[in-house]
């Protein structure tokens, strides 16, 4: 297993596949059916992933590569039993992609001893990529970021998001809804944004100061924690826990 790793090559293999997209921007057609929309996300995963393993084949020859599927509950519980892989979120917002509406990213872990050990974030529309490296930080655009230093909660931005529970779990949009109304009674301003992991990013750059998120959703998390816990973050579950891979629930903040 490698030890050290190429950032730049990380980087830019990820700027390009987002690159790429990025030309092909609002020229798809709108799906009007679940089966249209279905064929286009598998494209998207395709597309992306077939991309990243051309870039990343030589410097990587060994590492083997998981599709971060978020419908798949079991399997985001707990990081697979390998010594090192890459978990690819192909296109984290994808459905905003599709909708041509802004709010989407190319998101990629290293995975390394069952812990995120490097992550990268690139939205192409912004032409910001922020990254970090377990124990070494967390950069945007090559710039050290940390979160906000704000303490007045009436001009503190609050996002909450849901994951995709199937099939639906009884009394959860209930638990969500009091979990929303909570933040609305304790921050100034309220929002929900889409793509996950930019969010907690946006945590780490001081860009947004909670993020709460109840259910598992693994997957679309983990870019995002590494980066915003490298900036300064704290990483908790809804419980005030040290959150940890398989906790059902995330509140990252500042």
């Amino acid at each position: 297993m490698k030890k050290e790793i190429n950032i730049p090559l990380i980087l830019e293999a990820v700027k390009k596949a987002g690159n790429m997209f990025l030309e092909d921007y609002k020229k798809n057609e709108i799906a009007n059916n679940k089966t249209q929309l279905l064929e286009q996300l598998a494209k998207i995963d395709e597309r992306c992933l077939n991309a990243l393993k051309e870039e990343l084949k030589t410097a990587f020859p060994d590492t083997p590569w998981n599709i971060g599927n978020e419908f798949d509950k079991e399997g985001q519980k707990q990081p697979l039993d390998l010594p090192e892989y890459w978990l690819c979120d192909a296109m984290d917002g994808a459905i905003q992609y599709l909708q041509h509406i802004p709010g989407w990213t190319i998101n990629l872990v290293l995975v390394r001893e069952g812990q995120p050990h490097f992550s990268v974030i690139y939205d192409p529309l912004a032409q910001e990529i922020f990254w970090a490296q377990q124990g070494s930080g967390a950069f945007m655009n090559g710039k050290s970021i940390k979160p906000s230093t704000k303490t007045d909660t009436d001009i503190m931005l609050a996002i909450f998001e849901y994951g995709h529970e199937e099939p639906p779990i009884p009394g959860f949009n209930e638990k969500h809804g009091a979990a929303v109304a909570d933040l609305l009674n304790k921050f100034g301003v309220v929002r929900n944004y889409g793509p996950h992991g930019l969010q907690l990013a946006y945590i780490g750059a001081g860009r947004i100061d909670v993020f709460h998120q109840l259910g598992l959703d693994t997957y679309n998390w983990l870019a995002g924690i590494l980066i915003a816990k490298e900036a300064g973050a704290k990483i908790l579950n809804s419980k005030g826990q040290a959150w940890k891979w398989g906790d059902d629930s995330l509140v990252v903040t500042r």
